[in-house]
């Protein structure tokens, strides 16, 4: 059979796409094109606008903050005396060191808590092991707002009320989400591991400190990430327990700037930036690891 033949009849086997057909799905998929950019440009906008409002008005003085609207541009993009005030007034570098030493303690001992929780739930079969984890799923469907009442009675009838410590020990209260990613991941590593070391000598803890621990590192960078952001934004609880003005944490201090008189918003914006500095520089510095992390915590074979 010849050359000619042969691509004549593959030519003759390949489906007809008529120029209607085929204008058709060029405008669909360019619909499509448009839309996703769309909607990208759209959510971007949506989250960087108080962003870039807070920007332009923590450059403006007193003043020009009253006179002007939110987003028109100030006299001087490089003022910088609100920061300072900002920094100086509500006690900043305080506030900065609490929220420090807060959020070590809380990630060090929340991490160790979770993933020995989760060896033993995921490691062990015991009796009431389903019942555990039941309980787990029911506290994580209750709102914490809700249980304020008895756990302000305990902190008053241990003393912890108005005190770091006690207000660590409070944070370091258990994270279901990160207990059930955990034991997700611990399910997903062998069980041979542990036979294995078993059979040479090793201890429990020795399993769970040499052997596992380490293969963990893509979900404790995600629950770290999540219990961080969410121990370094608290408000709610922080103003509860810790009314001293020497123990106050960074989302306290942005308040130190409203009253019955009104509010400087000039300076809470300055202040906002102050506070998103840190959390920016740690970002752009351990992007790679974060974006690991969340990768490899988000899907696991």
């Amino acid at each position: 059979m010849s050359d000619v033949t042969m691509q004549a009849q593959v030519s003759a086997s390949k489906p007809h796409i008529g120029k209607y057909e085929l204008s058709w799905y060029n405008i669909r998929r360019s619909i499509l094109v448009a839309l996703k950019y769309f909607s990208l440009i759209f959510f971007a906008f949506c989250f960087l606008l108080p962003v870039v409002s807070c920007v332009v008005t923590a450059a403006k003085t007193e003043k020009e903050y009253q006179s002007t609207s939110v987003m028109q541009a100030p006299e001087n993009w490089f003022n910088f005396d609100n920061y300072v005030q900002a920094f100086k007034t509500s006690n900043m570098g305080l506030a900065f060191v609490n929220s420090i030493i807060v959020l070590v303690f809380v990630l060090v001992v929340t991490t160790l808590i979770g993933t020995q929780l989760a060896y033993v739930l995921s490691r062990f079969t015991f009796p009431g092991n389903t019942i555990i984890r039941g309980m787990f799923a029911v506290a994580a469907l209750l709102p914490g707002i809700a249980m304020q009442v008895s756990l302000y009675a305990i902190m008053v009838h241990l003393n912890a009320v108005n005190t770091l410590w006690g207000y660590i020990l409070m944070m370091c209260g258990t994270d279901v989400i990160s207990i059930y990613v955990f034991i997700q991941f611990f399910e997903n590593i062998p069980v041979s591991l542990d036979e294995s070391a078993i059979v040479d000598g090793a201890s429990y803890f020795t399993i769970y400190s040499k052997i596992l621990l380490p293969l963990l590192k893509p979900a404790i960078v995600t629950c770290m990430i999540l219990k961080g952001v969410g121990v370094y934004n608290e408000y709610y609880a922080a103003n509860l327990y810790l009314q001293d003005s020497k123990l106050k944490t960074i989302a306290i201090a942005l308040y130190s700037f409203t009253g019955p008189m009104g509010s400087k918003y000039n300076l809470i914006c300055a202040g906002v930036i102050i506070t998103l500095l840190p959390m920016l520089i740690l970002f752009l510095v351990f992007q790679k690891q974060i974006y690991n992390g969340i990768a490899a915590g988000a899907v696991k074979e």
